[in-house]
């Protein structure tokens, strides 16, 4: 068998026209030997992270980061006419080494900032002869520069383009042939070929991989067709045309089902006349360094005032100017308090991250923008209450900095901020004039086929009656991550099944097994529709903007990761998404548009207005009979998290009277815990003996009849009775009384 790799691959990211999963293509990779892969999606790295990240897991694939982008004779040239068209060429580049993948990130930023036309990202050669340290080029696909002037201008104009990217790349520059039955790509591979001899050029063979098996090629298809608005029984037409031509007379479709993801041994045999085209690509695969994306994150430069020689002096400065107006007095439990989270952010080093959030709220705070009074664990934080960040006293209300920060631990602080709707986007504008719009970004969401939506998408194309294709849909169960391969192939019942770790109830098993009748019933349309939704199920349908995840960078976001722009917003967008874009090196904040502020702000507006009396929302005494009372009837629409209607019935029958009661509804209220708030109540009304498991745990339960709440309720070790993380305890030899969850979130109590 022949050594080769793929350096020519779409997956999912390419969208609606790569069907390649990249666990699949990694998958498929490992288990022919193969010793790399490259990625090169049209014209974006969306994919770009998550494929080195696979990598790990795929020991022996060699992760190869590259992109096909879109050239164009001038990227700034937005005014076209039929007859003169924006004509876009294909070229592929791989990145060799840590340069080349900044270059990389650099073009494929600059093809959306300054390049992008309709959806497509287009660069010029003006920007790769600025750009071009680090890559490896190849003469590409039938659809770029040197192909096209073989075909439409001549051997001798087409000399000309060849040589310009010779000059540039030297001996990073590769003629690539492909094989797929086309008469136009065999004329263009016989120029080729002789023109490796005449010019001393190596030659590597791809197969422009747009799927991962042959047998899913149909379902690439039908993805085409999801692109194109196409119903699959539209004539194709299969010849070259430019990605986005309008056809007449048919529909877009590929030349044949050979653009699949090869085996070492089918490239062996479609290339064993040119041998060495093969032992090229691992030439290739030598000559490109193994990546390391994840990178520590790098704050945003925050200056200080002269008089401070640091971030921590300047951090400790504002701590304790604000404990002043906070406390009354600052007590030695105070002090002790803000010392230890102090000493924690400076040995985490954290200031500065404390401070541009501080910076940013209190600025918010100072034109008038409502802001919330802090959520989650950032709310535990004496030095954040201090500065401004949260408006709530954690000392009072016992919360623990330990969930915030653990020294233990190093992961970045988390601040979600509410602001209230308008007022969020003057926060914004205020950090894009502060840090630059070229260091500020929106985060990138991609909106995937899920179960139902490509059961739907995969109907439509195959023109399945709209009824028929909404009630196989509506068989699948309305739980969110559901797999439909799952759903279609896992053991119903027993160890691993979709019983077991999905949960499924028995009306859902039912519908499951209605779903494999249909798949298992041979030449029926719902039968074919299921067979090409479970290929397409997670295929990248578009792309979107994160509701509230924002970054701010130390330097041009473009010298980090790749970015993109939309017409939904005026800031850039990062191509990575949320749940990896910290690994990728940069600060993802939330600011978090809450409709709930805009209604209290424009409340106490129009009592000032109509009644001449002038409110802080901030002073409104905690120990109102009146509110309590609308509590107590479950009037609660438009207060956030008590709005519910299940959160209204047991409010009814808590009868709440005090904040302390509100707190553990807040905390009951969710998977699990859910389960323990009829005994709250009924302990709260005497109706229930309030019990200990254990004797000790009395002194901290006894405000909860009982019942943990939350989780700093949980992390008392009883033994020397200080406030500590569960994860402090795990070398303490001894039983521990635990009350929780299971993986199912249903209610858990015991000695462990």
């Amino acid at each position: 068998m022949p050594n080769f790799a793929h350096l020519h691959c779409h997956t999912q990211f390419s969208l609606l026209d790569g069907a390649a999963s990249i666990p699949g293509l990694f998958k498929k990779a490992a288990a022919d030997g193969m010793k790399a892969l490259a990625i090169t999606d049209h014209g974006n790295m969306f994919g770009a992270f998550q494929f080195v990240a696979e990598a790990a897991k795929h020991e022996g694939v060699k992760p190869i980061v590259g992109c096909e982008f879109y050239v164009v004779n001038d990227r700034h040239r937005r005014t076209f006419t039929k007859e003169d068209k924006d004509k876009r060429y294909h070229q592929l580049f791989l990145a060799k080494n840590p340069e080349g993948y900044r270059n990389l990130v650099k073009l494929c930023s600059l093809g959306y900032i300054e390049g992008l036309y309709g959806k497509y990202p287009r660069i010029d050669k003006e920007l790769i002869l600025q750009y071009h340290e680090g890559l490896i080029a190849t003469t590409c696909c039938i659809g770029a520069m040197v192909p096209q002037a073989i075909l439409r201008k001549g051997e001798e104009e087409a000399k000309k383009e060849f040589e310009w990217w010779l000059d540039i790349f030297g001996e990073d520059y590769y003629i690539e042939i492909q094989r797929h039955q086309m008469q136009e790509q065999d004329r263009v591979n016989e120029v080729l070929l002789r023109w490796a001899e005449e010019y001393h050029v190596k030659v590597i063979c791809t197969n422009d991989s747009h799927y991962i098996d042959q047998k899913d090629s149909n379902a690439h298809d039908i993805l085409l067709c999801v692109n194109t608005g196409e119903k699959q029984a539209t004539p194709a037409i299969r010849e070259f045309v430019e990605e986005g031509t309008v056809m007449k007379g048919g529909r877009f479709a590929f030349w044949n089902d050979q653009f699949y993801f090869k085996t070492q041994a089918e490239m062996g045999a479609l290339f064993k006349d040119v041998p060495f085209a093969l032992d090229n690509t691992m030439e290739i695969v030598d000559k490109c360094e193994h990546l390391k994306l994840k990178k520590d994150i790098l704050l945003p430069n925050f200056v200080v005032p002269q008089e401070f020689q640091t971030q921590d002096d300047y951090l400790r400065h504002l701590t304790f100017e604000g404990a002043k107006k906070r406390y009354k007095e600052i007590t030695p439990e105070i002090e002790e308090r803000l010392n230890f989270e102090l000493h924690t952010v400076k040995t985490m080093g954290f200031a500065g991250y404390f401070l541009i959030v501080a910076d940013f709220i209190n600025h918010g705070k100072d034109i008038g923008v409502f802001i919330g009074p802090g959520r989650g664990s950032a709310a535990g934080s004496a030095v954040a209450y201090c500065i401004g960040i949260t408006n709530i006293d954690p000392i009072k209300y016992q919360l623990l900095f330990e969930r915030f920060l653990n020294p233990d631990r190093k992961s970045m602080p988390d601040i979600d901020t509410d602001f209230d709707d308008e007022g969020r986007q003057k926060v914004i504008d205020y950090v894009v004039d502060k840090y630059g719009k070229q260091q500020v970004a929106q985060i990138v969401t991609y909106g995937t086929m899920a179960a139902k939506m490509s059961i739907k998408d995969v109907a439509r194309v195959l023109d399945l009656p709209l009824d028929q294709a909404n009630a196989l849909a509506k068989l699948v169960p309305d739980k969110p991550g559901i797999s439909l391969k799952r759903v279609l192939t896992a053991p119903l019942t027993g160890e691993g099944s979709l019983a077991e770790k999905e949960s499924l109830p028995s009306e859902d098993i039912e519908n499951a097994k209605k779903l494999r009748e249909y798949l298992a019933a041979e030449d029926t349309p719902e039968g074919a529709v299921l067979k090409e939704a479970m290929v397409l199920e997670g295929s990248v349908r578009g792309t979107g903007i994160h509701a509230a995840g924002i970054i701010i960078a130390p330097k041009d976001l473009t010298e980090i990761i790749p970015v993109a722009t939309s017409k939904e917003t005026e800031l850039l967008i990062t191509q990575y998404e949320g749940s990896i874009i910290e690994d990728a090196g940069v600060i993802k904040m939330d600011f978090l548009g809450l409709k709930t502020l805009t209604i209290i702000r424009d409340a106490l507006r129009l009592i000032e207005e109509n009644h001449g009396v002038k409110i802080s929302i901030d002073d409104i005494p905690l120990d109102d009979k009146k509110t309590y009372e609308l509590y107590q009837r479950g009037e609660t629409n438009g207060t956030f998290q008590f709005e519910s209607a299940g959160m209204q019935k047991y409010l009814r029958d808590l009868k709440p009277d005090k904040f302390d009661d509100l707190i553990a509804m807040n905390a009951l209220y969710r998977p699990g815990p859910l389960e323990y708030i009829p005994d709250f109540i009924a302990r709260k009304h005497g109706r229930q003996a309030v019990t200990y498991d254990l004797p000790d745990m009395e002194e901290y339960l006894k405000d909860t009849f009982g019942i943990c709440v939350t989780g700093d309720t949980l992390v008392f070790d009883a033994d020397s009775g200080k406030r500590v993380r569960m994860d402090q305890l795990e070398n303490r030899i001894g039983e521990f009384y635990v009350q929780g969850v299971d993986q199912d979130l249903k209610p858990q109590r015991g000695k462990m």
